[in-house]
């Protein structure tokens, strides 16, 4: 048996356990845990025969025995949580220790209009608000790390924002992992649902407190409704030897935006999967990405776009830095249904590599079935320009901070285009912490 299938039994253990030990529960939502317990026992993990999958090993993750998070859960402060998941906003805070909601470190702001609620209590006291809603967008057929999430799936965040309403200020949630002394499998979840008419801005934050090779396999499902607004940050920023892996699914109705701003700036090894289906007409979807990484990190993105309607729009921008041996992974997939007439589609990959050891595979692809679109795609890997560099040390800026200020301004573009301003200059400090990682091993060192 390889390491790869004895990891699977692990993890499928810990769902089976997991769904032995809870109360009793509605019938759907037995067949809900049940189904995706099955599939993802069907499918097991995903090696690199795999299309989807080539360039990104798991053997790493196979080696390390995950376990589960235990049932009394660990004390944080708020103190611990600002120290990680700065800036903390003067908004709606909503934090989850473990994977499990806390009341005491979260608060919503004074005229919020958004109701955020507890799965787990929601599954307990109105399970039948969430019967037609959760599990409806993840893919747990296609996706066995959605399976395994949701076979497991115990708490989360239930977002609901009311017809019509426009809160002023951004929703924080933050999914911190804390240090309990072995490596433990968390299963992050969130629930949006946007009404006809809202908007909402959402912060999908994941940190961690301790140094453990843990695993965060989070799911998202957003539903955006006629004319309604959803922004969504997914950030991440857990430490060094974390294993991350999320599946973002979105459905857009008729007129409806929506944008996924998705920043990876930790971590061992991160697999994002984020798909979004723009089911009926007009609908807009922006998709950034920035991705830096390090030493031997690993950071694979993978998206999908569904244009299934006539007149819909999608932008997407997903930028690389790499230094060190690490390697990154872009596969980015728009797809033009036969129906889906006047559909203009754009997407970018431009990756900046700043050592010789560093890897980046980038695959940007369009499928078009239909004859009356504008769609264009595209990727580049390079070096920071020597021109410019050049322009700057004529101008007595030394060597080293000639090549920070071209390498921020590469990132800047995606930082700058964040739904919360006061987010962007936060992040820019841990930006630049991560980008003194690097320093040194540019072409030549």
């Amino acid at each position: 048996m390889s390491a790869l299938e004895q990891a699977h039994r692990r993890l499928l253990a810990l769902a089976e356990r997991a769904d032995a030990s809870r109360a009793a529960q509605p019938a759907w939502l037995t067949g809900l845990r049940q189904e995706a317990r099955e599939r993802f026992r069907e499918q097991g993990l995903p090696t690199t025969r795999l299309e989807e999958w080539r360039y990104t090993s798991l053997a790493d993750l196979a080696r390390v025995p995950f376990e589960a998070v235990p049932a009394t859960a660990q004390a944080v402060t708020r103190r611990d949580v600002e120290a990680v998941a700065f800036p903390v906003f003067a908004c709606s805070l909503y934090v989850f220790v473990d994977g499990r909601y806390d009341p005491r470190l979260s608060a919503l702001a004074a005229g919020a209009r958004v109701h955020a609620e507890s799965l787990a209590e929601l599954l307990h006291s109105a399970p039948e608000r969430l019967e037609s809603r959760l599990g409806c967008l993840a893919d747990t057929k296609a996706h066995p790390f959605a399976a395994l999430n949701t076979a497991c799936l115990e708490d989360g965040a239930a977002l609901l924002v009311p017809r019509g309403a426009v809160p002023d200020e951004p929703l924080h949630v933050v999914f911190l992992s804390t240090d309990s002394g072995a490596p433990r499998l968390r299963n992050p979840r969130l629930l949006v649902i946007a009404e006809e008419g809202s908007r909402v801005r959402i912060i999908q934050d994941h940190v961690s407190l301790g140094a453990e090779p843990d695993l965060t396999n989070a799911t998202s499902e957003i539903l955006v409704a006629r004319s309604a607004q959803v922004d969504l940050v997914l950030l991440q920023r857990e430490g060094p030897e974390t294993f991350h892996v999320s599946h973002v699914a979105a459905h857009q109705e008729r007129d409806s935006r929506f944008s996924c701003h998705t920043l990876c700036l930790g971590g061992r090894l991160v697999r994002n999967d984020l798909s979004v289906v723009l089911a009926d007409e007009g609908a807009e979807c922006t998709l950034h990405g920035l991705f830096v990484a390090g030493g031997e990190q690993v950071v694979d993105n993978h998206t999908i776009v569904d244009h299934a309607m006539p007149h819909g729009t999608s932008r997407e921008l997903y930028k690389g830095i790499l230094g060190g041996r690490s390697r990154g992974v872009f596969r980015g997939r728009v797809v033009v249904r036969p129906d889906a007439q006047r559909t203009n589609a754009e997407q970018s990959n431009p990756n900046l590599l700043l050592s010789e050891g560093a890897e980046i595979d980038t695959k940007p692809q369009l499928e078009i079935h239909a004859d009356d679109v504008k769609c264009s795609h595209g990727s580049s890997i390079g070096q920071l320009d020597e021109d410019a560099l050049f322009y700057l040390r004529s101008r007595g800026i030394d060597a080293a901070e000639s090549r920070d200020v071209l390498t921020r301004g590469f990132a800047h573009e995606i930082l700058d285009a964040l739904p919360v301003e006061a987010l962007a200059d936060g992040l820019d400090e841990v930006l630049q912490a991560r980008l003194d990682g690097l320093a040194g091993q540019e072409p030549g060192r």
